[in-house]
């Protein structure tokens, strides 16, 4: 794969990124970083791409370690907006109730939710880009669907 192609799927997969960036980082600054350093390093190791027909998937991997990595890096930090908003009970209200339900999900259910029901990877596809089973992955979105169903209908009643 050249350079110039991988320009055009990485613009191609702008939504792609943005939401598997989202699904682990909530702040939106750390989101723009994770795809940033994602096309740098993308761009950088474009040698190391075995085939070109997995491209996307591998671009999406490399944003899924970005996104560990900047997770890992903040995990000793609490911001001052966070203390506040956990001390008050203050919630974001503009989501919606299954957005605010997806992302009360335990990480590794909510990015195999985000993979397979919005970005449309297949469940061997997602296996592949988490490394984990097949068997793994059915069981986490059997389990997210379990928990969403209770907390909507909750929210309904």
């Amino acid at each position: 794969m050249k350079k110039e192609q991988l320009g055009k799927l990485i613009i191609a997969s702008e939504d792609s990124l943005y939401h598997v960036a989202k699904t682990l980082l909530y702040n939106e600054a750390d989101c723009a970083d994770a795809i940033q350093e994602a096309i740098v390093k993308a761009f950088t190791n474009l040698h190391t791409l075995k085939q070109d027909s997995y491209a996307k998937t591998w671009l999406i991997r490399i944003l899924i370690n970005e996104c560990y990595t900047i997770m890992r890096k903040e995990k000793r930090i609490v911001s001052l907006e966070d203390y506040t908003c956990e001390e008050e009970g203050v919630q974001p209200e503009d989501y919606s109730d299954l957005y605010e339900a997806v992302s009360r999900l335990p990480q590794e259910i909510r990015i195999c939710v985000t993979l397979f029901y919005l970005e449309g990877y297949s469940v061997k596809e997602t296996a592949g880009l988490l490394d984990i089973s097949e068997s793994a992955v059915k069981n986490r979105l059997a389990r997210a669907r379990t928990k969403l169903r209770s907390d909507l209908e909750q929210a309904l009643t």
